[in-house]
């Protein structure tokens, strides 16, 4: 008697062993028909597992998220069946499921082409149409390496090669075509429907660059037609909003050879980074932060020490001088606990606030970097909070107060919650962790804020809760983070004097709100599709004349405005006037103002927000107003 425990808590008796499929026909015909796998005690399996013992059991369908990632793993080997049929000469190597979709690496004698990239979609549509069985064989490793080199795949016999020698590995067939893979599958082709080729690109095998150039192709794949044409749509709207496309098009950075994953600042971009930075620097000064500056180059021992060295040696930039070694700081906080160390400190300093705009280069991989986003060199609106445990809590809560109103000043108002907590790979007792685990806790629940756990993702010296934003399309952007560590400060000697006149230990919040600017910058970028709110835009007026007789006004109203602290361009150009409103509309300039002679005649102006709005005629003092309110309610336009 085999007894099967169900979700929601009931139970089925079966007589003997039966197979995941067994039990969703004997609940249901539609849950039969939409079974993709089945989770069997907590772990996914093809729906032709065996169930030979009391288990709990839950039928994976397209509306789960385990059902989903069965889907695109799934699509992924139909997709090497695909070129298989097409391609009898190519080599399968690895198709690991991917955030939104999947990919596949084939080693072939030439490169393939878009028009190849079609043909492999039809064939993955064809074959997906005959609604073949997928099935599932165990073999030996060594019977499978031989198995496999006798297919000429080579590179899937040196994959199971690496495999002990006592293990067997698991086959997936469909149709003609057999893969190594764990696991598991949806039951048969038919259940693949919903699937896009998106794109080519190179990879070395195993990711090393000293071995051969892979082919890889890119898919996407999903449970309905809705949600595939969805995904395609907000793809086609994030390469409109695409912040290097931007970048060029509105003249603010650009990145360049000879300074791979470094940011040359353009004028107008530079203006943006002061807005975002200038108002940071306000967030710093209100709420308690002393701003310091620590140096770029620090000697290797202190890296030693923090245990940075072992953790992050590989992304460190090193130096050597008068045969000592430097890094380039990776990050701020060993700094931080150095400025703190000087001088005598007591509980009655605590807690103390340092803020700084560090400078911060890792040696991210080539192929890693994108645009602004992720780079070699950036700056942090980095902070670090010396501290009592007693204060952890009070500390915390504030500053996710403080987080979620700079991402709403900045327009974000979608926030998602996760504490991340210890890794494998850890320094400190289970004792500190579970402290520090439970303030973060505890500091989210005080905040009122709905949260999930990201088991295993936190620090190496400690948890943190990552403040991820949701943006204007849907996509996820982590960006904000707080870390409560227990053993830095221990580590590099910090400590302070106690009520009791004894020496303790301060505990250290290590926080960021935007993060890196440059990634943050990005984010805003791509977040209003170039169209700053004028708090924000790098030119937040222009003036433009209608001919020469008002120019000399012109240039008066651009000082008066200039004089105010706006941002502000003239552009007296003999061009015809709806040449200029076009041109720097489509620059995304918040206000134009045009001045004809009647303008000139009565000292006013005639104001055209954004987006083309006429806000008729109006003096420049109630023009000035106007701005003071936008900038200052940090409106949208």
């Amino acid at each position: 008697m085999v007894q099967i425990t169900l979700p929601d808590g009931s139970s089925r008796d079966y007589a003997s062993s039966v197979t995941v499929a067994d039990v969703a026909a004997s609940i249901g015909a539609g849950l039969a028909k939409a079974a993709l796998a089945g989770k069997v005690d907590g772990k996914v399996v093809d729906t032709s597992f065996v169930i030979d013992k009391n288990s709990t059991l839950a039928i994976i369908t397209a509306k789960d998220t385990d059902g989903l990632e069965v889907i695109r793993h799934s699509t992924a080997h139909l997709l090497a069946y695909a070129v298989k049929e097409l391609f009898p000469d190519a080599q399968v190597t690895i198709g690991p499921v991917i955030e939104n979709g999947f990919f596949y690496d084939f080693s072939y004698k030439r490169p393939f082409t878009l028009e190849d990239l079609a043909a492999i979609e039809k064939k993955m549509t064809s074959l997906a149409s005959l609604d073949e069985a997928v099935t599932r064989r165990v073999l030996p490793r060594d019977e499978a390496v031989a198995y496999f080199k006798s297919l000429g795949e080579l590179y899937k016999a040196e994959i199971i090669e690496s495999i002990p020698a006592d293990q067997d590995v698991s086959l997936y067939r469909e149709g003609k075509f057999e893969d190594l893979c764990r696991g598991p599958h949806v039951p048969s082709t038919g259940k693949l429907k919903h699937f896009k080729l998106m794109k080519l690109a190179g990879a070395y095998w195993r990711g090393d660059h000293k071995n051969e150039m892979l082919q890889r192709i890119y898919g996407t794949a999903w449970a309905t037609k809705d949600e595939l044409q969805q995904h395609l749509t907000m793809l086609e709207e994030a390469e409109k909003r695409d912040h290097r496309k931007l970048g060029r098009e509105l003249d603010l950075f650009h990145v360049d050879d000879h300074a791979p994953g470094m940011v040359f600042w353009h004028p107008k971009g530079w203006a943006i980074w002061q807005a975002v930075e200038q108002y940071m620097r306000q967030v710093y000064r209100d709420n308690g932060y002393q701003e310091v500056k620590g140096p770029q180059l620090l000697d290797k021992t202190l890296w030693e020490k923090t245990g940075h060295w072992d953790k992050y040696r590989d992304n460190m930039f090193t130096t050597e001088s008068e045969k000592r070694d430097y890094a380039l700081k990776p990050m701020n906080c060993p700094g931080h606990i150095l400025i703190f160390k000087q001088g005598l400190k007591s509980y009655r300093d605590l807690p103390l606030r340092y803020g700084e705009f560090g400078q911060c280069h890792r040696n991210e991989a080539t192929g890693g970097l994108h645009g602004i986003m992720r780079v070699r060199g950036f700056t942090q609106d980095d902070g670090h909070i010396f501290c009592t445990e007693d204060q952890i809590l009070a500390e915390c809560v504030a500053y996710t107060t403080l987080l979620q109103k700079v991402y709403a000043d900045f327009g974000f108002k979608n926030i998602i919650y996760k504490i991340a907590t210890r890794p494998a790979q850890r320094i400190g007792s289970d004792e500190i962790w579970d402290k520090a685990e439970h303030a973060l806790i505890e500091s989210l629940r005080a905040s009122g804020c709905e949260f999930e756990l990201s088991p295993g993702e936190g620090a190496f010296y400690g948890p943190k809760v990552e403040y991820t934003l949701k943006d204007a399309i849907g996509r996820h952007w982590q960006c904000g983070t707080i870390q409560v560590d227990f053993l830095m400060p221990e580590r590099l000697g910090a400590d302070y004097v106690g009520e009791d006149s004894a020496r303790h230990r301060p505990v250290m919040l290590h926080r960021a709100i935007v993060g890196s600017l440059e990634r943050f910058i990005g984010i805003l970028i791509e977040e209003t599709a170039g169209a700053l709110p004028t708090w924000l835009a790098p030119v937040q007026i222009k003036v433009l004349n209608i001919t020469d007789a008002q120019a000399e006004y012109a240039r008066t109203v651009a000082k008066t405005l200039q004089n105010q602290g706006f941002r502000v361009e003239l552009d007296l150009r003999n061009e015809k006037i709806t040449y200029k409103i076009r041109e720097h509309s489509m620059q995304k300039v918040p206000y134009l103002i045009v001045i004809g002679d009647k303008e000139m005649a009565s000292g006013a102006v005639a104001v055209r927000a954004r987006g083309g709005q006429d806000l008729g005629v109006m003096s420049a003092d109630a023009f000035v107003q106007k701005m003071l309110a936008d900038i200052a309610h940090k409106s949208n336009i």
